[in-house]
C-alpha cells in the first residue's frame, strides 16, 4: 500500500467513524442506559452538587466540559431535558464522547503501524475497529467506556513511540506514556491492565533476551574448542548477539528495544508518574464533595463494588462472566422502546409497549460486530500457536536458535497482542461482582488486531487461495456491520426485522 492511498484509506476511517457517531446524536431526548450517572455526574461540577462517584473522575469532567461547550454552541439546540439536573440537550451531553470515540481507530491503526511498520495491516486495523458495534455505540452516549480504552492504548503507542526515540525525545514520549496511562486508570480502576500489558511485555522481552544470551554463549563455547567464557565476555556476546537481531528487524518493530529500558526507568515513568497523575486528577472532585478524603473515598468506591452481588441475572439481568465475553454470548440492551407506528412519537420514559403489540422496535444494543469478534478469537488464538510453535521448535532444536527461525517480526507482534489481551482479561478471572459485557472492550481492541493482522497476512501471500480467504474475512465483517448497524444506532425496526438480527436468546 502506497502512503498516499494509506493516507486517504485512514481518513476514509476516521470520516466513516465520525459521521457513524454524529449522526442522530441527539435522537432519543433521554439519558441512555449509565447516562443516569455519568452525564449528571458530569453536569454536578457545573452546578457545584457533591455527589459519591463509584468511579474515579476523570470521564465526568471531560462530559461535565462537553455539556458546558455544548450549552454555549449556537446551534444544534434541539429538544431539552431536565434529567441531568439542568435542562440541557442531549446532544450536548454526548457530543464530546462522539468526538473521543472516533479517533480510537486511528490510535489502533497507529498502534499496528508502529509494531509492524505496514501500512496494510495499519489500515486494517482501523478500519475492523472502525466496524465494531460496542465502540460506537458507547461512543454515542454519555458513557465513560471509551475513554479508559484510548488512554491506555495511547500510553501503549507512546511507549512505542518512546523506543524508536533517543535520550531526550525518548524521556518525553515515556513521559507522555505515564500521563496517559495514569489517565486511563483515572477513569476505571481497570485501566491499570493497560499498563500491566505494558510490563508483561518489557518482562517478557528481558526473559527472551537472557535466553538468548544464555544459548549464544554456548555456541561460542562450541565454536572456540570448549574455551571457558568469563561472566563479561558472555555478558558482551549476548548484547552483540541481541543487537544484532536488533539490525535484523530494526525497520520493522521497535519490541526488541524494550530491554533499552531498565527497572528504574519503567517504575518511574511506569510507574511513579502514573501514580501522580491518577493522584492530581481527584483534587477537584475532592474540593467538591469534602464528606471523603483520598483514602476514604477509595475505601467507600472497593466497599461499594463489593456489594454489587454475584455474577448472575438474579443481580441483573444482563451480568456475563468473564468466559462469556469473548463468543460475545450475553450482549445487553441500552435502550429498547416500542410504538405502533413510525409517525407515533418516540416515548422517551415508561416501559414498552406489551409483547405482540408494537409495530416499531428503537433498540440500541451494546454488542459487538459478532464476526469481528469470532474472527477475532480465532486469530488471537492462531497467534497462540504460532507462540507455542516457535517455543516448542527452539527446545527442540536449540541448535537452530535465531531471529529468522525463532523471534521474527511476527512473534514479536504475536507476544505484543497475545500479552496485552491476557492482561485486559485474566483480572477479571477472579472478580465475583456482576460484570457486563463492555468489560470486555479494552481487551477485545488487541483481537480487531489480530484479525488484521492474519487478514494481512493472508492478502499479502503469494498464494490466491489465502489472498481470497482475506478479502473473504473483510467482507464478511463489512456485510455484518451494516446488517447490524440499525441495532447500533438505535433505528426504528419491525418486529420481525429485529427478531432476524438476535440470532440467539441470550441476545436478547
Amino acid at each position: 500500500m502506497t502512503k498516499k492511498c494509506f493516507s486517504i484509506g485512514i481518513a476514509g476511517v476516521f470520516f466513516l467513524s465520525l459521521a457513524l457517531r454524529f449522526w442522530g446524536l441527539g435522537r432519543f431526548n433521554t439519558l441512555v442506559f449509565d447516562e443516569v450517572y455519568f452525564a449528571t455526574f458530569g453536569n454536578n461540577y457545573l452546578i457545584h452538587k457533591p455527589f459519591f462517584n463509584a468511579h474515579p473522575p476523570l470521564s465526568q469532567y471531560i462530559i461535565g466540559i462537553g455539556i458546558w461547550i455544548g450549552s454555549h454552541i449556537p446551534f444544534w439546540k434541539e429538544e431539552v431535558n431536565g434529567l441531568a439536573g439542568s435542562l440541557l440537550t442531549p446532544w450536548s451531553y454526548r457530543w464530546i464522547n462522539a468526538l473521543t470515540g472516533s479517533f480510537i481507530p486511528l490510535v489502533v491503526a497507529a498502534i499496528a503501524y508502529q509494531i509492524s511498520h505496514r501500512r496494510s495491516f495499519a489500515f486494517l486495523a482501523g478500519l475492523f475497529t472502525a466496524c465494531d458495534g460496542i465502540f460506537l455505540v458507547e461512543s454515542r452516549y454519555a458513557l465513560n467506556n471509551i475513554y479508559i480504552v484510548i488512554f491506555g492504548l495511547l500510553g501503549q503507542w507512546f511507549l512505542l513511540l518512546a523506543l524508536e526515540k533517543q535520550n531526550r525525545k525518548r524521556t518525553f514520549c515515556l513521559i507522555f506514556s505515564g500521563i496517559v496511562f495514569g489517565a486511563s486508570i483515572a477513569t476505571k480502576w481497570n485501566g491499570l491492565w493497560f499498563l500491566l500489558g505494558a510490563y508483561f511485555c518489557w518482562i517478557t522481552a528481558w526473559l527472551i533476551r537472557l535466553v538468548q544470551g544464555f544459548y549464544f554463549a554456548k555456541k561460542q563455547q562450541l565454536e572456540s574448542y570448549n574455551i571457558a567464557l568469563n561472566i563479561e565476555n558472555k555478558g558482551r556476546f549476548a548484547d552483540e548477539f541481541y543487537s544484532s537481531n536488533f539490525q535484523l528487524n530494526a525497520e520493522h518493530t521497535p519490541l526488541q528495544k524494550l530491554t533499552h529500558l531498565n527497572v528504574f526507568q519503567m517504575l518511574f515513568f511506569l510507574g511513579i508518574i502514573p501514580a501522580f497523575i491518577y493522584s492530581v486528577i481527584w483534587i477537584p472532585h475532592l474540593k467538591l464533595d469534602k464528606r471523603f478524603d483520598f483514602i476514604k473515598v477509595h475505601q467507600e468506591i472497593l466497599k461499594f463494588h463489593l456489594q454489587l452481588g454475584g455474577n448472575t441475572p438474579d443481580v441483573h439481568p444482563y451480568c456475563a462472566a468473564w468466559y462469556k465475553w469473548p463468543l460475545m454470548t450475553r450482549p445487553m440492551a441500552y435502550y429498547y422502546q416500542t410504538t405502533l407506528s413510525l409517525n407515533e412519537p418516540l416515548p422517551v420514559m415508561g416501559p414498552p409497549l406489551p409483547p405482540g403489540t408494537a409495530k416499531v422496535i428503537y433498540d440500541v444494543h451494546a454488542m459487538g460486530n459478532p464476526f469481528l469478534w469470532w474472527f477475532g478469537l480465532a486469530s488471537l488464538l492462531f497467534l497462540v500457536g504460532i507462540i507455542v510453535w516457535q517455543f516448542i521448535n527452539f527446545w527442540v532444536k536449540p541448535k537452530n536458535f535465531s531471529s529468522a527461525t525463532f523471534m521474527s517480526i511476527d512473534t514479536w507482534i504475536a507476544l505484543f497482542l497475545v500479552l496485552n489481551y491476557l492482561a485486559n482479561l485474566l483480572p477479571w478471572v477472579k472478580v465475583t461482582r456482576c460484570v457486563f459485557i463492555y468489560h470486555y472492550m479494552p481487551a477485545v481492541v488487541f483481537t480487531f488486531l489480530a484479525t488484521a493482522w492474519f487478514v494481512d497476512q493472508c492478502i499479502r501471500s503469494y498464494y490466491s487461495y489465502l489472498r481470497a480467504v482475506g478479502a473473504t474475512i473483510t467482507f464478511i465483517i463489512l456485510v455484518a456491520f451494516v446488517f447490524w448497524i440499525p441495532i447500533y444506532l438505535g433505528l426504528p425496526l419491525s418486529a420481525d426485522a429485529y427478531k432476524l438480527r438476535m440470532w440467539f436468546n441470550s441476545w436478547i
